[in-house]
């Protein structure tokens, strides 16, 4: 697979439902277990995160030229045992059940990873599509 857009969150951006500028963009750390669909899949409910493993908020996103990027993360004190294949990246609403799933990224240096019970970091691509572009 590679790094995709969730077509029903694509849907969202273009209706203007999502503002990278003031909503609240968080990435999970998705576990090798789950089977994206990127047609129906909508909210973060529907993803298999690692156990143990909280989402990150996005900081300091930017939005250049069609291209969205934000500083880099770090997943704190993973859980050994499990294997770790994307990261996907969602608007959070303050409920999984209604968070807006937008992409998929599994083109992530050192990915997958398998949980050590150490801190796994995520450099995003530094390439001139950064994290996602349109």
């Amino acid at each position: 697979m590679a790094n995709a857009w969730y077509r029903k969150g694509a849907q969202k951006v273009l209706n203007k439902q999502i503002n990278f500028d003031t909503d609240t963009i968080v990435a999970r750390l998705v576990k090798n277990t789950y089977t994206q669909n990127l047609s129906t899949d909508e909210f973060l409910s529907s993803v298999t995160k690692v156990t143990g493993s909280t989402d990150q908020t996005l900081a300091n996103t930017t939005i250049t030229d069609g291209v969205f990027d934000a500083d880099d993360i770090t997943f704190s004190a993973v859980p050994s045992g499990e294997t770790a294949e994307a990261i996907v990246v969602a608007q959070w609403t303050g409920v999984e059940s209604t968070s807006p799933l937008l992409f998929y990224i599994d083109d992530i240096t050192g990915f997958p990873v398998t949980t050590t019970g150490g801190n796994i970091p995520v450099q995003w691509n530094n390439g001139a599509y950064k994290i996602m572009s349109l």
